[in-house]
């Protein structure tokens, strides 16, 4: 029954890796404020973000972070809305917003012309495109609908430079193997809480992927149930909420934090993982987000587990 159980956990896996491939290529883009200090421009910077941020938000392939959501989730950290993003930090506010591409850029004046630059800085390759616009007549409206029309180019033709390469599970697992040195691996129990919009779920998808992940990785899985004790109990918390639906794309942000400790107590790692997925489907949209974050935290802790 127990290896039943396993096959289905693995086809419904499989089938969430399959949604998520089709729907891949739709790019979170985060638009941040543009830097404007000449005179008479001033407060230009943060009305040319919302209108390229409203102009992006019209293309098929790209689904933009809500900039009060932005606002709030880096005033948490600290961050503000300014043009001040670099590709150093630029893979932390990916961490922080699930955005896998972010937009900002310059407004100034030469001569009689205003011109307004663009960088695109992929959050996880560090790479950056630039783009610009210039008119000494046309209203910034105008300039910024033009620069989105750029940027919504670029990001769509430079995709794979700005979006790392995608890791398979099974990629992922052969990974982690080559890591684990032991032959002799802790018992592990796992369990951690799943919430989506407050409400409790029955199937947690981050602790399926991670219990999964560490039985191929050669671990022994054990519960409250089970005669054997555990070595290692990994609890923890994780959550899942709707982000926006685009056409009929519907995206969700999720998070996971863990707790790792030995038998006696001890400390071994505490981690958190955001991930963000699309799907036709709110539900299926969660568990992907969710199962993805699950992923790459088992890439990070299970290789400590068996030393």
């Amino acid at each position: 029954m127990k290896s039943a159980y396993t096959a289905i956990l693995a086809l419904l896996l499989a089938a969430g890796a399959t949604a998520y491939s089709a729907t891949q290529d739709v790019l979170t883009v985060a638009v941040f404020d543009f830097e404007s200090k000449d005179e008479g421009l001033r407060d230009l910077g943060p009305k040319v973000a919302t209108l390229i941020n409203a102009n992006l938000s019209a293309e098929p392939r790209i689904i933009t972070v809500e900039r009060a959501e932005l606002e709030k989730v880096l005033g948490e950290q600290e961050l503000g809305l300014s043009g001040t993003v670099n590709p150093e930090t630029a893979a932390k506010v990916g961490n922080l917003t699930g955005a896998k591409v972010l937009v900002t850029g310059r407004v100034f004046k030469v001569d009689k012309q205003t011109v307004v630059v663009a960088k695109i800085i992929g959050t996880e390759t560090s790479r950056v495109f630039g783009e610009m616009v210039q008119s000494a007549s046309q209203p910034i409206t105008e300039l910024s609908a033009e620069l989105a029309g750029k940027i919504a180019k670029t990001v769509t033709a430079q995709g794979e430079a700005l979006v790392a390469k995608t890791v398979t599970r099974e990629e992922r697992v052969a990974k982690i193997k080559k890591q684990i040195a032991s032959d002799k691996l802790p018992a592990v129990l796992v369990k951690i809480g799943e919430r989506h919009f407050g409400q409790p779920v029955i199937d947690p998808a981050a602790q399926t992927e991670l219990g999964l992940m560490l039985q191929e990785c050669g671990f022994k899985l054990v519960d409250e149930k089970s005669e054997q004790k555990p070595d290692i109990e990994i609890t923890g918390d994780a959550f899942s909420a709707f982000a926006l639906r685009k056409g009929n794309l519907i995206s969700c942000k999720a998070r996971v934090e863990i707790k790792i400790q030995k038998r006696n107590g001890d400390l071994v790692a505490v981690d958190r993982q955001t991930s963000v997925a699309v799907d036709i489907t709110e539900q299926t949209a969660a568990k992907i987000a969710l199962q993805n974050a699950a992923a790459e935290l088992a890439e990070r802790v299970i290789p400590r587990l068996a030393r």
